[in-house]
């Protein structure tokens, strides 16, 4: 017996077929990956922030007991390390810029913005950096003051682990004891070497 093949056309693949087929709502469309990873380099910039600063501040309180010449030592490291952050961003980001200018007429994307990286790796830098000066700034024990900010910046270091293991979706106790080994092992170490060159008159 002849089957003609027209009895057998499936209504649902031709319903299925048709303009809402090649449409994405807008939360299909949105690349939370992206977005992830931005607020992760935030996370670390913010981060680099809160160790080199505090790491900065307890070098200088090693050998020094002042507490303006602690803080302004961890202004200047603020200053410093924001525009190096922001500077390097901007040129890193404009390099890709150029990658992504050739290959717009083949691919539809959305392209870096160099000034925008730049002020937002800084503002992550000094949003961490401000911790430790402002756990210094009211203190005026020196050793009360130290372990102010040792307390301060552990607990951030805790915390920026924390939210770092969320967006890069790793094991939360893992990143916050390597976040907090990390930031106290820099903070140690230029406590130590910046204490025996000021003991030895370096």
């Amino acid at each position: 017996m002849a089957i003609n093949q027209n009895d057998f056309a499936v209504p649902i693949l031709e319903g299925q077929s048709g303009p809402k087929q090649c449409q994405l709502s807008p939360e299909d469309d949105f690349d939370y990956s992206q977005r992830g990873q931005r607020l992760r380099a935030a996370v670390l910039g913010a981060n680099d922030g809160l160790v080199s600063v505090a790491s900065l501040m307890m070098g200088v309180g090693a050998v020094k007991q002042d507490a303006k010449a602690m803080i302004l030592t961890g202004f200047a490291g603020l200053v410093a390390g924001a525009c190096s952050m922001a500077i390097g961003e901007f040129v890193s980001v404009y390099s890709q810029l150029d990658i992504e200018m050739a290959q717009m007429k083949r691919e539809n994307r959305m392209l870096p913005n160099p000034m925008q990286a730049a002020l937002a790796s800084a503002l992550a830098f000094s949003l961490g950096a401000i911790i430790p000066l402002l756990a210094a700034s009211f203190i005026g024990d020196h050793k009360v003051r130290m372990g102010v900010v040792v307390a301060a910046v552990s607990l951030a270091l805790v915390i920026f682990g924390w939210i770092g293991s969320v967006l890069g979706g790793t094991p939360v106790v893992k990143s916050c004891v390597r976040s907090l080994l990390g930031g106290l092992m820099a903070m140690a170490i230029t406590f130590g070497l910046t204490k025996l060159f000021g003991t030895c008159g370096l």
